[in-house]
C-alpha cells in the first residue's frame, strides 16, 4: 500500500508514520508537511533513511502538491492546526488551514480517485454535561476557532462522500499525549515546567476533564480503520481515561517527586469546555481496544521528557518563551 500522510512532521502524524513503516515494512509513505512551528523533522529521524519514506516539505493548501501525488491508494490527513489558545488569538490561520487545506485534499482525491481519512477531534461535538457522552450521531457544537474549523472540515469530508462519492472516513479521537508533544500542549508544558522548577498555569478551578489517550494507541486505531473501516463512516477513539486537569497536573508532580504548590491558577480561557465524553463501541467491533493504561502512559511520556530534554529545551526558547509568558501573564 501507498499512503500520503500530511502533517506528518507533527506529534501524531509521527508516531502513525514510523508505526506503519515497522508493522508493514513494504508501505510507502509520502509525507506531506509544511514544517511549521509545531512540525519538527528531528520526530522522523529514525527513518528518514529508510527507502519506503518519502518527504516533501509543502503546504497542504497548494494545489502542486497534486503532482507528487501519483499512484497511491489513501491520503490520511494529520495537518492542522489545532492549539485551541492560538486559534482564540489567530483563528484567520485555522481557517486557512483545516477548511482550505482539507478542501484541497478533497479534490486531489476525487481528481485521482483515491481513499481520503481525515483526522479530526472529540472537541468538535463540545463540552459534554455530567453523565453524558457523545457518539459518532452526536450533533456538531464546537466551542473555538479550532473546533469550529474541525468540525466544518468534517461536513465537508462528509460532502464529498454524499455528493462525488468519494471513498472517506472520518476518525475523532480524544486528547492524545506521549513523547514528542509539542511542549505548548497541556501534558508536556506541565512536564517540562516542573522539571526545570516553573510554575504550572492550571485554568479556572482545574476540573475541566478530558479523556487522555496514548499515541500509539490512537496509531492503533488509526491502521484499523485504514484497513477495516467503511467508506462514508465517523468512528470515535476513546482512551476510557476522563480524568480532571487537577488530578493529571498533581500526578504528573508526584512522578516528578515535585510539590503541588509548583501549580499556578490562572485565569479561565474563553469558551473553554467543560467535559469531553465520547463513546467508541463503533471501532471496538473492527477489533480495537486501549492497551495502555494512564498511569503507565503517564511514565512512560513522563520518563521520556527527563531523558531528552535538549530535544524540548530548544523548543522552549526564543518565540515559544515570549508566546508562554504573554498568554499566562506569568
Amino acid at each position: 500500500m501507498k499512503i500520503v500522510v500530511t502533517g506528518g512532521a507533527g506529534f501524531i502524524g509521527s508516531h502513525f508514520i514510523k508505526y506503519i513503516l515497522k508493522k508493514y515494512p513494504d508501505y510507502k509513505v509520502l509525507n506531506v508537511d509544511k514544517l511549521t512551528y509545531a512540525g519538527n523533522p528531528e520526530n522522523l529521524e529514525e527513518i528518514k533513511d529508510n527507502p519506503n519514506y518519502t518527504f516533501l516539505k509543502e503546504d497542504i493548501c497548494n494545489r502542486e502538491i497534486e503532482d507528487f501525488i501519483d499512484g497511491y491508494d489513501a491520503i490520511i490527513n494529520f495537518a492542522a492546526e489545532s492549539h485551541v489558545d492560538r486559534s482564540i488569538s489567530s483563528p484567520e490561520v485555522f481557517l486557512k488551514t483545516d477548511v482550505i487545506g482539507t478542501f484541497n485534499l478533497l479534490e486531489i482525491s476525487k481528481r485521482k480517485g483515491i481513499r481520503y481519512i481525515q483526522i479530526s477531534t472529540d472537541e468538535v461535538y463540545g463540552s459534554a454535561d455530567e453523565g453524558q457522552t457523545f457518539s459518532e450521531d452526536s450533533p456538531l457544537n464546537p466551542s473555538n476557532p479550532y473546533s469550529a474549523s474541525k468540525a466544518a472540515a468534517d461536513l465537508l469530508v462528509l460532502s464529498y462522500y454524499k455528493t462525488y462519492k468519494l471513498p472517506a472516513i472520518i476518525i475523532r479521537s480524544t486528547n492524545n499525549y506521549g513523547p514528542n508533544q509539542y511542549p505548548e500542549k497541556f501534558i508536556p508544558l506541565f512536564i517540562t515546567n516542573a522539571i526545570e522548577d516553573k510554575e504550572l498555569p492550571l485554568y479556572g478551578d482545574g476540573k475541566n476533564v478530558r479523556d487522555w489517550l496514548f499515541v500509539l494507541d490512537n496509531c492503533k486505531g488509526i491502521d484499523i480503520i485504514l484497513h477495516k473501516g467503511k467508506e462514508g463512516e465517523i468512528y470515535n477513539i476513546a482512551g476510557g481515561n476522563e480524568k480532571e486537569n487537577i488530578f493529571i497536573a498533581k500526578t504528573i508532580l508526584k512522578y516528578l517527586g515535585k510539590p503541588d504548590s509548583l501549580i499556578k491558577f490562572v485565569k479561565d480561557r474563553p469558551g473553554h469546555d467543560r467535559r469531553y465524553s465520547i463513546s467508541c463501541e463503533k471501532i471496538k467491533k473492527l477489533g480495537w481496544a486501549p492497551e495502555v493504561s494512564l498511569e503507565e502512559g503517564l511514565r512512560i511520556t513522563v520518563e521520556w521528557y527527563k531523558n531528552n530534554q535538549e530535544w524540548w529545551k530548544k523548543i522552549k526558547t526564543g518565540e515559544f518563551l515570549e508566546y508562554y509568558r504573554r498568554h499566562y501573564k506569568l
